[in-house]
């Protein structure tokens, strides 16, 4: 079998959408997140979470703040019974960066750099590999890198996005999906 991906977008999918999240006290994780993850590990998908984290660029928090933030929710993912094989970030913006996090850089969705790299460390194939999202660059990061499918939750995007994927109220329709599509 193929080495396949769940790729997921943090904010607005693993967790709830907050506006530069940076504090533990403030995770609140999206309604069906750890089923999800279980029946897609369950599935023979590698857990790969790809974000791009503007609020380093405009200094609201530091990459060391992100870490810790990332280990914290780690833990309560691990509680949950779910290990994520990797967390790919991208501390960059070509326009609202301060300093050196202000570039453009192929990791920020649209940019297929997070994907092409989970690939590349878990020999994933991109083409039997989903992505979920909450965000045109979302979808057009999957669509770009080949994936079997994308998922836009809805919620974010009112005006809609375009490129193939799925639009979806909800992570238990990904779940399904998965299940569904083996």
């Amino acid at each position: 079998m193929k080495q396949r991906a769940l790729f997921l977008d943090r904010d607005g999918v693993v967790n709830e959408e907050v506006g530069y999240l940076y504090l533990a006290e403030e995770v609140r994780f999206v309604d069906g997140i750890f089923s999800l993850c279980r029946t897609a590990v369950g599935l023979g998908y590698r857990l790969i979470v790809v974000t791009n984290q503007a609020g380093i660029a405009r200094g609201y928090y530091s990459e060391a703040d992100f870490q810790a933030l990332m280990v914290f929710m780690r833990g309560k993912l691990r509680e949950e019974g779910i290990e994520l094989d990797a967390v790919y970030f991208c501390p960059f913006h070509p326009e609202h960066g301060v300093g050196e996090y202000k570039r453009e850089h192929e990791d920020r969705k649209p940019g297929t750099g997070m994907l092409r790299r989970g690939a590349a460390q878990f020999r994933v194939e991109l083409c039997e590999s989903v992505m979920v999202g909450d965000r045109c660059s979302d979808v057009a990061a999957a669509n770009a890198a080949g994936l079997r499918q994308a998922f836009l939750v809805s919620g974010t995007e009112v005006d809609g996005c375009a490129g193939e994927h799925l639009k979806v109220e909800s992570l238990t329709e990904v779940e399904r999906w998965l299940v569904a599509h083996g």
